[in-house]
């Protein structure tokens, strides 16, 4: 809760005008505790898993011709039965362990220093703040995605989320309910070596998921922003970690391939990669030879 009642004690205190999104921010949170705006992280858990993932749904009814050659497994397809049954799962651990998780971790968030206080910091500071935390998730993530593929992780816990061997947008959170307590630490890191405002904390828990949802999404769509992102994996690099099951030694990192690459667990992704290439590149040419089109052969 602000420690002002009016706007012009907040300017007072600051020693400026606020600007817009701050004015936004007193006239919506002046009121309200901070345990009740740290507890809208549930509601935009409960849309960002319902809702984001209708996108794919969406293009699959209204456009699967047009994006099949974008589907990573196209010999893979799920009813709407079965994308339904993981909706509910998800749900089911929605409510029994990410709500509670939520309601009862609030001591540790305000413990580390999350503010809800003015001023609100600059774009800058949320991105700088933002690539933090997901460098910090992305290399304590990649290690224990490793213990979880020993036989004993995988055995007891790992082992329900790869019941997925092509994933959906669905699955994404579809896991143990341990594993998803065991991988709250690496989310929770990053705020708590770089604490920032409750704003940068509900943009990194919102991203992340929206980001896990993409990966698991079976699609790899050349629109994606994400496309632009320095040594991101996205959704074909994951998907693979999939394909492969339970043997899967390849691509354990979450979000971007560096640590991968630097540890040598993406050898069998990118070995697959070179050969693919190469059949593209005998098939290209062979069509050249028997009259397809240069422009074809091109895009090699």
């Amino acid at each position: 809760m602000l420690p002002f009642k009016t706007l012009q004690e907040a300017e007072s205190a600051i020693g400026r005008s606020l600007t817009t999104a701050e004015t936004i921010w007193f006239n919506y949170s002046a009121n309200k505790s901070d345990y009740y705006l740290y507890c809208h992280n549930i509601l935009f858990l409960f849309l960002i898993f319902s809702c984001v993932p209708l996108y794919y749904i969406f293009l699959e009814i209204f456009f699967r011709k047009s994006i099949q050659t974008y589907k990573i497994q196209p010999k893979v397809n799920l009813s709407l039965s079965d994308v339904f049954r993981c909706y509910k799962v998800v749900m089911r651990m929605f409510i029994l362990v990410v709500g509670p998780l939520q309601l009862v971790s609030y001591p540790s968030v305000k413990m580390i220093g999350i503010r809800t206080s003015l001023p609100l910091p600059s774009l800058w500071v949320i991105l700088l703040q933002l690539g933090t935390y997901f460098i910090v998730e992305d290399y304590t993530n990649y290690w224990i995605h490793r213990f979880l593929h020993c036989k004993w992780g995988y055995e007891k816990i790992h082992k329900v989320h790869h019941e997925y061997t092509a994933p959906i947008g669905f699955a994404a959170p579809y896991a143990h309910w341990l594993e998803i307590l065991i991988l709250g630490i690496p989310s929770f890191l990053g705020p708590a070596i770089a604490p920032g405002h409750m704003i940068t904390f509900w943009l990194w828990i919102a991203f992340r998921q929206i980001e896990a949802i993409e990966t698991h999404s079976g699609y790899d769509l050349p629109w994606s922003l994400t496309k632009y992102v320095p040594f991101y994996g996205g959704a074909d690099y994951h998907d693979y970690h999939h394909y492969v099951g339970g043997q899967s030694q390849s691509n354990f990192a979450s979000v971007f391939t560096y640590c991968d690459y630097i540890y040598g667990t993406d050898k069998g992704y990118r070995y697959q990669k070179k050969v693919l290439q190469q059949l593209k590149g005998a098939s290209n040419a062979n069509g050249e030879q028997n009259g397809g089109s240069a422009t074809f052969a091109k895009d090699d």
